[in-house]
């Protein structure tokens, strides 16, 4: 009788193990993870929505650097809103506390009135010394922080600002910082930057933008900063030009 109930239990036993291993155990997706540089501008918005289209989790990191005005800011919390990201932050410093630049010193003039041609020649007075070298430093930090995958920013060699920090061989650069510069990169898994406009033109990346669905109406790319785009300094010049390569109007009202 007692090896009979022994077998019986042995038998439950069993049936429940089989039980056990053969029920379908729900699987935990990890979304990859991405910082992107946000500045609320034409090309930062469309890597941000190129990003969400790349299957990343978004985290967009703005910057409050002091800059001639905090328009396109606004712009970047209406399209990191739209875009569903998971968190957007701003990070504060200063930056004319050294100047150096028509975008934190205001006894540089902006230029105006500029042809595509006159932008071409030299590096112009809006370029803020080592600006990108300083947000791609932040961005690896919070990026790590939180194990990103990549980091994306909207720099293009093509456009004729010409600035030294937009350059492919700047990307490369900062790619083997972030490779030699962190515990991610040394253990063999560096956090990648993305930079998918370095190559095209702004009308190419309208058009890119148009595909990914970015609210080109809440984006903001004039350098003056008032309640409507001054259409004459040398962003909004750029900006303009792209939609009318392409026959399109630009949803911004304009001075």
């Amino acid at each position: 009788m007692l090896a009979l109930q022994d077998d019986h239990l042995h038998l439950c036993l069993t049936c429940l193990r089989n039980a056990i291993s053969c029920a379908e155990i729900p699987k935990v997706e990890t979304k990859m993870k991405a910082v992107i540089l946000l500045s609320g501008g034409l090309d930062s918005s469309t890597v941000l929505y190129q990003a969400k289209a790349d299957g990343y989790e978004c985290y967009p990191i703005s910057f409050d650097y002091q800059q001639r005005h905090r328009r396109e800011l606004h712009s970047a919390f209406l399209v990191a809103e739209k875009a569903g990201v998971v968190k957007h932050q701003v990070v504060n410093f200063d930056l004319r506390k050294w100047g150096g630049s028509a975008l934190t010193d205001d006894t540089i003039n902006l230029p105006q009135e500029r042809s595509l041609e006159q932008m071409s020649v030299n590096i112009p007075v809006t370029y803020v010394p080592a600006r990108n070298t300083i947000f791609l430093s932040l961005a690896l930090g919070y990026g790590e922080a939180i194990a990103a995958e990549r980091v994306y920013i909207g720099v293009n060699a093509l456009d004729y600002s010409g600035y030294p920090d937009c350059r492919p061989d700047y990307i490369q650069a900062m790619q083997n910082v972030f490779q030699l510069g962190t515990k991610q990169g040394r253990e063999g898994n560096p956090i990648k930057i993305a930079a998918p406009l370095i190559d095209l033109k702004k009308s190419e990346i309208i058009e890119l933008g148009n595909q990914l669905g970015v609210p080109w109406e809440l984006t903001w790319s004039c350098y003056a900063g008032n309640d409507v785009a001054c259409g004459v300094c040398d962003s909004c010049r750029l900006r303009l030009a792209g939609f009318a390569e392409l026959g399109l109007k630009d949803p911004l009202p304009y001075a």
